[in-house]
């Protein structure tokens, strides 16, 4: 019988061995790359839809502003201070005016979809959950279910039920306003504490807003260092 050739078989196993090693390498370095490209692409999806959110919170703090200018004229018209008359419809219109939350939160949808995991950063991860979970269900339950925001259903016929007798009306349905008003104080006084809850409320939402807005700013600095 001949003698094994050792050296053979050796040199055999170890190719073998190498070429399994590296083909685990290989998926691996795939399977790493895929999920790179993937938290990636979501991450970027995230960013745009957090750029579009704060041209969305940028509006709505402009209305919610223009609806405390409203109430500083509304409260020059109640107690007959000097008053441009020819702005009382966009008064009017602001005074009790609400807004809605838009959220693009598509790429938060696909993150869970994809499964939470798949961003690496603990950090960023849990700035995003808690952005979209925390954050972002506050301000559409501020904005859209918390009774003293939804100011036309709290304010807009209590208020105009008060005004209804100085309210004139064009031919073509312009509204504008016969002044003096000849209020009683009971009127006065319920006009304007109304004026000073709205104008109280609509401070406090932009408050919110503010704090919003800056952490949109933060997210979307940390998601670009991320994808760097």
């Amino acid at each position: 019988m001949k003698k094994p050739n050792w050296g053979t078989y050796a040199f055999e196993f170890l190719s073998i061995f190498v070429a399994v090693i590296l083909a685990f390498a290989l998926s691996n370095w795939n399977d790493n790359r895929r999920d790179r490209n993937a938290e990636v692409s979501i991450l970027a999806e995230i960013k745009n839809g957090l750029q579009k959110d704060i041209d969305d919170v940028k509006l709505n703090m402009y209305g919610h502003k223009e609806g405390i200018r409203a109430c500083e004229y509304w409260n020059n018209l109640v107690q007959n201070a000097e008053t441009n008359l020819d702005s009382f419809t966009y008064h009017y219109f602001n005074l009790t005016r609400d807004y809605i939350s838009i959220q693009n939160n598509s790429g938060y949808e696909s993150l869970k979809s994809k499964g939470l995991d798949i961003i690496k950063n603990d950090s960023l991860r849990f700035d995003i959950i808690s952005f979209y979970e925390y954050d972002l269900n506050n301000l559409e339950k501020l904005e859209e279910e918390y009774r003293e925001m939804q100011f036309h259903d709290s304010y807009y016929h209590n208020m105009n039920n008060i005004m209804a007798p100085y309210l004139t009306f064009d031919t073509l349905g312009n509204i504008g306003i016969r002044l003096p008003l000849n209020l009683s104080q009971v009127e006065k006084n319920i006009l304007l504490s109304n004026l000073w809850k709205i104008r109280v409320n609509r401070n406090f939402i932009l408050t919110y807003y503010a704090d919003i807005g800056s952490k949109i700013n933060s997210l979307v600095a940390k998601i670009e260092e991320e994808i760097r």
